[in-house]
């Protein structure tokens, strides 16, 4: 079988951004690929951050993982695999200034940063944490890497690391990681469908994934759904992000019903509304049962990830072997 990772950061509640985004594709890929799910606490640490907000947000990730489908073996804790700092900055010798400079995220979350305090600073972690990244991917000789077209530069990068260190080192040694595009719909904010759904907008941006289901249906009835500004014959953002969400959740048949009345201007905005507030409705509830499961008994459930993070961590260490000797570093005994 082939090798997938992919990594999410610890930033607290996971909302149906993220789930359509990325986890419900991790679930469905387990059972066609040999898959490496990594929570990346030391991505995390690019920005400014609470010590013990960070500590609970790790575990809270993981354990809506788990409650979403994600296999405990295939899940670690990136900062419990501290050759992922090593390899990075074996990586960092072949990684271009020039390259890093060009990173579309460092300079949008530079820009996000100092509009928050314009006297706060920029951390170099910021700017180099791509390579971290592609050591991440390259670690475990990974085939595909599950993205969306806007992480696809990072990948690039990741590539073309492989590339530069295999040809340096005289070794055709690391995979060059391709991407796998798979259908992710982009989930956009049901307060301003100008916006993608997120949480640095504010609460009201974002549905939580294990959110009350009172929440999520005052959330989505109070959804807008016409800014004014769209243009004659075209669907507005806000009703075509509800149609989207629809879809997202599998009823094709209330989905395409609901478009026909719309095609045929007889759509009630509340009728369209209503089916998606159920919709999610439907959606979550397993989640959060399997969340109240796992979350009864909270040591075994850590016991379990910090084992599949020491056997994620034996193949780190062979990477790590092979790429000592490849470099001309001494090996531990």
């Amino acid at each position: 079988m082939k090798n997938i990772f992919s990594g999410i950061q610890p930033t607290g509640d996971l909302h149906l951004g993220n789930y359509f985004g990325a986890v419900k594709n991790w679930v469905q890929l387990q059972d066609e690929y040999e898959c490496t799910y990594c929570v990346v606490d030391y991505h995390s640490m690019t920005m400014p951050y609470k010590a013990d907000q960070l500590r609970e947000n790790i575990w809270k990730m993981v354990f809506y993982l788990l409650a979403c489908g994600v296999k405990p073996e295939n899940l670690f804790v990136q900062s419990m695999v501290p050759e992922h700092v090593e390899l990075s900055w074996v990586l960092g010798g072949v990684a271009s200034y020039g390259e890093l400079n060009r990173m579309t995220q460092f300079k949008d979350k530079t820009k996000q940063l100092l509009e928050k305090d314009k006297d706060g600073f920029v951390s170099s972690g910021l700017f180099i944490y791509p390579v971290l990244q592609a050591a991440d991917i390259l670690m475990y000789h990974t085939d595909y890497v599950p993205v969306g077209k806007d992480q696809e530069q990072h990948l690039e990068l990741s590539r073309n690391i492989a590339q530069r260190f295999n040809y340096q080192f005289g070794k055709e040694y690391f995979v060059h990681p391709e991407p796998l595009f798979t259908e992710t719909p982009k989930i956009l904010s049901t307060a301003d469908p100008n916006k993608k759904m997120g949480k640095s907008l504010g609460e009201k941006h974002y549905i939580n994934l294990f959110g009350d289901d009172e929440r999520i249906r005052k959330q989505v009835r109070s959804a807008v759904t016409d800014t004014g500004d769209t243009p004659a014959g075209e669907m507005s953002p806000g009703i075509e992000n509800l149609f989207t969400l629809l879809r997202a959740t599998g009823r094709t048949d209330a989905h395409d019903a609901l478009m026909a009345e719309y095609k045929a201007g007889t759509l009630k905005y509340s009728a369209l509304k209503e089916e998606v507030a159920e919709a999610l409705v439907a959606l979550v509830g397993p989640f959060r049962e399997k969340l109240a499961e796992l979350n009864a008994d909270k040591r075994k459930v850590k016991s379990m990830i910090q084992d599949s993070s020491a056997e994620v961590r034996k193949r780190a260490q062979q990477t790590m072997r092979e790429v000592r000797e490849l470099t001309g570093l001494p090996n531990l005994k």
